[in-house]
């Protein structure tokens, strides 16, 4: 027994003095890794991420039209100057009135800036195709009146109209080719949050256009003008828009007000026309 013992100690004291690898050997094994771990990363982070830029846009050349412009020169407007409707709604008001509309049958492009909203309309109207615009304060903004006066694959039927200077044959040719060409543009006054678009006009050839004659519309419409319901949609017409086009008239035409003489709800796409009006819903601060 004691020899056993011995034998015991004896191997217990030879592990204890078993000399270690020595610090050199072990460390290539253990620091490679890391180091390389680190040099690989090191230029990444230090890269700066490269900003997404928005898509460009024509320069709007009736700045002097713009909601803001208009509060700061026409004392009427004034006390409307930071009025609820001239501001963005949140995130699930935009949401809800996306897929309100989308229930209603309109096909809708929700997008984030001006730049895309031009961009967007380029791309839905063919080459060829006869194009006609109401007056939209909002089409201006994004520069695609700036950008149809010039060179295009279109044909801009409001040129023709504006080019007959004779006001008889000039409000036929509204009647007659203004409303029938292949795509109509133009904005609205108000969309509800339950799928409802409605705006108003003094003349009648705006809302015969959305309502029939185009082949196609497409209206291009800011979030400040998302409202509650139809009941709230004629509110901010009647007491905001036309407040707003009244000051602009005043300016552009000389005249003491604009009317509401037209106005249209348009609660659901035409079963006999699907895919005909498309809203391209910006999520920016646009027109009146």
């Amino acid at each position: 027994m004691p020899s056993l013992l011995k034998q015991i100690k004896k191997i217990f004291k030879s592990k204890k003095t078993t000399t270690p690898a020595s610090p050199a050997a072990s460390k290539p094994v253990v620091a490679a890794a890391p180091v390389a771990a680190v040099a690989a990363v090191a230029p990444v982070l230090k890269t700066p991420i490269a900003k997404v830029s928005e898509p460009a846009h024509p320069e709007n050349t009736h700045t002097n039209h713009t909601f803001a412009a208009l509060a700061k020169s026409d004392a009427q407007l004034a006390p409307f100057a930071n009025h609820k409707y001239t501001k963005v709604v949140s995130a699930e008001r935009v949401e809800a009135a996306r897929a309100g509309l989308e229930k209603s049958g309109f096909k809708v492009h929700l997008v984030n800036s001006r730049g895309e909203a031009f961009e967007t309309i380029k791309n839905l109207i063919p080459a060829g195709a006869s194009v006609n615009n109401a007056h939209s304060t909002t089409l201006e903004e994004i520069g695609f009146i700036t950008y149809l006066k010039g060179e295009t694959a279109w044909d801009n039927v409001h040129a023709t109209i504006l080019a007959e200077k004779d006001p008889a044959k000039q409000a036929e040719l509204r009647r007659t080719i203004g409303a029938t060409v292949d795509y109509y543009l133009t904005s609205m006054s108000a969309v509800t949050e339950d799928g409802k678009i409605a705006h108003a006009d003094l003349s009648g050839s705006k809302v015969g256009g959305v309502a029939f004659g185009a082949a196609n519309v497409i209206v291009v419409v800011g979030t400040n003008k998302i409202v509650k319901d139809e009941d709230e949609a004629w509110t901010r017409t009647n007491e905001f828009a036309l407040a707003a086009e009244s000051a602009r008239a005043r300016d552009a035409y000389g005249v003491p007000a604009s009317a509401i003489v037209n106005f249209e709800v348009l609660r659901q796409v035409s079963p006999f026309t699907p895919g005909r009006i498309q809203v391209v819903l910006v999520n920016d601060a646009l027109g009146f």
